[in-house]
C-alpha cells in the first residue's frame, strides 16, 4: 500500500505535490481537531477535571499528527524524518506558538504547572539531548536506541499517572467547561473514530509527499521535517492557543505545550524508536543547530516564565519569536 501510494505521488510535478502537502497538513491539523474536541467533550461528559484535561487529554491529542508522522517514518527508514519532526515541534510549539501567544494576548503562567510539568519539560528536552550522544549509541554516531525508546514510553505512562494525581490534588479549582458539547454519546465517539482516520490518513500521504518533494528539491529529509513538517504538525497547537488566548484562557495555551513539549519527547521520540530495531540515528547537523536550539528555548521559556508577575511578557514572546526564525534561516543557510 506504501509503495502504491509513493509510486503514484512520484508521477505528480513538484508544484501538485506541495499542493498535496499543503492539503495533507490541513487535513492532519483538522482531523486532530476534531480528536481533541471530542475528546474533551467526553471528559466533561465523565466528570474528567479541567487540570488533567489540559495536561493528558489535550496534549495526547494535539500530539498526534508528530506521533504518527514520526512513527510511520521510522517504520518506512527514515529515522531522521521521525527526530526532526519531534525536535522541529517542541521548538515549533515552544518559540513560535508560545511566543505569538504572548504577542496577541495576556499569557498567564500557572505557578503549579511551571513548578511541576515545567520542570519536566526542561528535563525532557536535556534528556533527550544527552541519550542523542554518541557515547550512548556505542558507536561513532549518535542514536536514540530502542530500548531507550522503551523506557521512555515507560516514563512516559509514569508522567501521565502523576498528572492524573496533580489533577486529582486540584480538583474542584476550575470546573468549568473548555468545550460545550449537546451531541450524544454514540456522535461524539463517531467523530472521536472519524479525526483519528484522518490523521492516519493524512500522515499516510503526506510522509511520502514530503519525501518526493525534499529529493527534488535538494533538501535533505531532516531539515524538512524539522520546519515544515515540524510547523504543520504543530497546528493544532497552535489553534488552541491562540483561541485559548483570545478567549481568555492563556493558562490552557500554556499547559498544553508544556505538555506538548514532554510528549514529543516521551512519546514520539519513544514511540519511533521503540519500533525500529536500530533505532533513531541522530544526523550530525543536529548537534549543530536542532538540539541545541531545542534547549536555548526550552531554558529561555523557563527563565521569562519564573522572571516576570505570572506571566509571559510580550518582549519575552518577541525573543521567542525572533529565536524559531533565526533557527529557520540557519536551517537553510547551513545546508
Amino acid at each position: 500500500m506504501d509503495e502504491l501510494i509513493f509510486s503514484t505521488l512520484n508521477q505528480f510535478s513538484t508544484l501538485i505535490l506541495l499542493g498535496i502537502i499543503a492539503f495533507s497538513l490541513f487535513t492532519l491539523s483538522k482531523g486532530a481537531d476534531i480528536l481533541v474536541d471530542q475528546a474533551v467533550g467526553l471528559s466533561y461528559r465523565w466528570g474528567v477535571p479541567k487540570m488533567i484535561i489540559g495536561a493528558t487529554i489535550v496534549s495526547l491529542g494535539t500530539t498526534l499528527p508528530e506521533v504518527t508522522v514520526s512513527v510511520i517514518a521510522a517504520i518506512n527508514g527514515n529515522p531522521d524524518l521521525a527526530l526532526g519532526n519531534a525536535i522541529g515541534s517542541i521548538i515549533a510549539d515552544t518559540g513560535l506558538i508560545l511566543g505569538l501567544a504572548a504577542l496577541i494576548g495576556k499569557l498567564p503562567v500557572d505557578k503549579n504547572i511551571i513548578e511541576r510539568q515545567g520542570r519536566l519539560q526542561v528535563m525532557a528536552g536535556v534528556l533527550l539531548a544527552v541519550v542523542s550522544l554518541p557515547f550512548f549509541s556505542k558507536g561513532p554516531e549518535g542514536r536514540v536506541t530502542q530500548w531507550m525508546g522503551f523506557i521512555f514510553i515507560g516514563l512516559l505512562i509514569f508522567y501521565i499517572i502523576a498528572t492524573i494525581r496533580w489533577g486529582k490534588e486540584s480538583n474542584g479549582e476550575d470546573s468549568s467547561p473548555i468545550v460545550e458539547e449537546d451531541s450524544s454519546l454514540f456522535l461524539q465517539l463517531i467523530k472521536l473514530v472519524l479525526g483519528i482516520a484522518l490523521v492516519i490518513v493524512s500522515s499516510k500521504i503526506l510522509i511520502p509527499s514530503v519525501e518526493i518533494t525534499a529529493l527534488r528539491v535538494g533538501i535533505p529529509q531532516s531539515v524538512i521535517a524539522a520546519t515544515l513538517v515540524a510547523f504543520g504538525t504543530s497546528l493544532p497547537e497552535l489553534i488552541t492557543a491562540i483561541t485559548a488566548v483570545r478567549k481568555g484562557h492563556g493558562e490552557l495555551a500554556v499547559g498544553n505545550i508544556i505538555g506538548a513539549d514532554i510528549l514529543n519527547v516521551l512519546f514520539v521520540i519513544g514511540s519511533s524508536a521503540a519500533v525500529t530495531k536500530g533505532g533513531l540515528l541522530v544526523p550530525t547537523e543536529f548537534y549543530k543547530l536542532q538540539i541545541p536550539t531545542m534547549l536555548i528555548i526550552l531554558f529561555a521559556f523557563r527563565y521569562f516564565a519564573k522572571n516576570q508577575d505570572d506571566s509571559i511578557s510580550k518582549p519575552e514572546g518577541g525573543f521567542l519569536v525572533g529565536m524559531y526564525f533565526i533557527y529557520l534561516i540557519l536551517n537553510y543557510v547551513w545546508i
